[in-house]
């Protein structure tokens, strides 16, 4: 399904914008990701030097918007009302269609901004916009088994746990188990 037609989307709430970074807006992820290099390092995969450089994410975001434009993913940032700072990503990836219309949800959140809702508000948006806007029927999210705090918003969304993935995803270099969940759009 490509979507080139499209506007791109845009989300909000009293306290978020919610949509896809243009590569001229590099400088804001790169400020994201270096103030929460530490907070994020023990729940994403390892990364490189020039993950934390402008012109990583300049590549990155041109490639994201393909990527949407295409209907291969949508990698949505959580931004400030005023749009200068990111407080948080949430990614769903890998979408396919046929008869499985479906996608991967990945999510990270700034160290200060964690225990005030943010990422529930803005999950609540994209999921449902990916449920109403792109027709999809089932969201899927992993989650480490210590990472309690992660697990009570999936619960709280409403997604149910659908069992265990051994050695699931490389995380900060090690191979760790996930506890997998769904949500399905079942009106």
């Amino acid at each position: 399904m490509r979507l080139k037609r499209q506007k791109l989307p845009r989300l909000y709430t009293d306290r978020l914008q919610v949509r896809l970074l243009e590569p001229h807006e590099a400088d804001l992820m790169v400020r994201f990701r270096d103030e929460n290099r530490d907070h994020l390092e023990p729940w994403e995969p390892l990364r490189r030097a020039d993950f934390f450089t402008e012109g990583f994410w300049e590549i990155h975001l041109r490639s994201t918007l393909r990527d949407f434009r295409e209907g291969a993913s949508a990698c949505f940032v959580l931004l400030s009302p005023s749009e200068d700072e990111v407080l948080g990503v949430c990614n769903y990836t890998n979408i396919v269609r046929g008869t499985f219309q479906s996608c991967q949800l990945g999510y990270a959140l700034a160290e200060k901004h964690q225990r005030k809702g943010v990422m529930f508000e803005a999950l609540s948006l994209t999921n449902a916009y990916m449920f109403d806007d792109l027709g999809l029927h089932r969201i899927m999210a992993g989650y480490l088994p210590h990472n309690e705090r992660s697990g009570k918003l999936l619960d709280r969304l409403g997604f149910e746990k659908e069992g265990l993935a051994r050695k699931y995803l490389k995380i900060n270099g090690r191979w760790e188990d996930h506890l997998l969940t769904s949500l399905i759009n079942d009106p």
